[in-house]
């Protein structure tokens, strides 16, 4: 079958065509022409403001098959993917069992290998995510482990982080750590500020991360390796990673590409749709992860999906599970709150460029002859999430309603056309 993709604005910073206006011919997901004629095509995609960039890749993304298929299973995660943007997504190892044998590893590569979406594993850096035990991580890289993580567990003993970090060098693997100081935050619901004090809940203090980000980076400067902060919240932790960075430590990082659409002040009080792990944080945090994102202290933004079924959210706030969906939204949310501080090419590298390269994922070419791995796009084009189209098996967002600028129109990958 021929797609012909009119007039769109191309983003691969690698190709000679980046950031011009061309028609773009796809044959059995093969690129077949590039340039300004318009060939013949079995179907043409043509809309305003059509963009078309290397396939989007999310870093952090909840996936409950197997055990927990009630939140999302692998197929409903591929269908919200594409819908969202994305070709390729890092699965957290935290279902049941644990991602932490071989056998678990090639569970997720082969069942998603006729999905239109790649998925790839994240094996555990602990036995059943317990923080004592180191898994078998080279047996697992060497199975298709992309990334070594507990997932929404973080790593709170010293010496557990130590030998991990010595122990992926044997195969210059990445060590993911979500950073936070379990008995700092044991009973917050939300920031620490004076919004919480207000509301009269337990709040969640930005130090509870700042120590731990502060712990890991000298740990790291210790034992060497290469180590990436998950969905840091706080601006200390953004000065600290810039100063690491800046000594020369193999150290990255991401934000969830919702943290900068809400701060504390401006959630929903009790509406458990904003009740998030890292949460929502202080304006002055907010600006500090702007302002890591346009620096390039901040590599990469993600989604951070976490679905949950009904019974974990329909609760009283103090009750209520933390995460929201976020793989169809990740773009947009980001794309409408970052707005003013960063180009659609720069947004569009966070979830590209930055990914692959902390990943050593090869990247997707534009070229005559190479397999097509897009993402179609339209940044400027307004649009309202809604229950009724979300392809997650969850419903927990606090977008729907929300006018939000940028909207995806589908991906090309594995030969495989998704358009919404």
């Amino acid at each position: 079958m021929k797609i012909l993709l009119q007039a769109a604005r191309i983003y691969f910073p690698a190709s000679a065509y980046h950031l011009q206006q061309q028609n773009i011919l796809l044959e059995d997901g093969i690129v077949t022409y590039i340039g300004d004629e318009t060939p013949e095509a079995d179907q043409t995609i043509a809309t305003a403001g059509l963009s078309v960039s290397a396939g989007w890749v999310d870093m952090s993304a909840f996936v409950g098959e197997p055990g927990l298929e009630q939140k999302e299973d692998l197929a409903s995660a591929a269908a919200a993917a594409a819908a969202g943007g994305f070709t390729e997504v890092v699965c957290l190892p935290n279902v049941q069992p644990v991602v932490q044998t071989k056998g678990a590893v090639s569970f997720i590569k082969d069942k998603s290998g006729q999905l239109p979406v790649t998925l790839h594993p994240a094996a555990a850096v602990t036995v059943d995510t317990a923080g004592k035990d180191l898994t078998e991580m080279i047996d697992l890289h060497r199975a298709g482990a992309v990334a070594f993580t507990d997932g929404t567990k973080p790593l709170q003993g010293a010496e557990v982080l130590a030998k991990a970090l010595q122990y992926v060098q044997f195969f210059d693997g990445l060590l993911m750590n979500r950073p936070e100081h379990k008995r700092l935050t044991e009973y917050g619901q939300m920031h620490e500020g004076e919004a919480s004090t207000r509301l009269g809940m337990k709040g969640i203090p930005a130090v509870a991360e700042d120590v731990m980000v502060t712990r890991d980076l000298q740990l790291l400067a210790y034992t060497g390796g290469r180590l990436h902060f998950s969905t840091i919240s706080t601006a200390a932790s953004v000065e600290a990673i810039r100063k690491a960075k800046a000594a020369g430590l193999q150290v990255t990082c991401d934000v969830a590409s919702y943290q900068v659409s809400f701060t504390d002040e401006t959630i929903q009080p009790f509406d458990t749709n904003y009740k998030v792990s890292p949460p929502f944080r202080s304006e002055a945090d907010a600006a500090a992860l702007k302002q890591g994102l346009q620096d390039g202290t901040i590599d990469a933004l993600v989604s951070a999906h976490m679905p949950h079924d009904p019974e974990a959210k329909n609760l009283e706030f103090d009750l209520a599970d933390f995460g929201i969906i976020n793989l169809e939204t990740a773009f947009a949310a980001a794309n409408t709150a970052l707005a003013d501080v960063l180009s659609t090419e720069a947004i569009v590298a966070k979830f590209t460029t930055g990914p692959r390269e902390i990943l050593r994922l090869p990247a997707p070419k534009l070229a005559v002859g190479e397999p097509a791995n897009f993402t179609l796009f339209a940044p400027d084009q307004p649009w309202v999430p809604a229950v009724a189209e979300t392809k997650s098996r969850s419903r927990n967002s606090p977008f729907y309603g929300q006018e939000l600028k940028g909207r995806v129109l589908g991906i090309i990958h594995k030969g495989q056309v998704v358009l919404n």
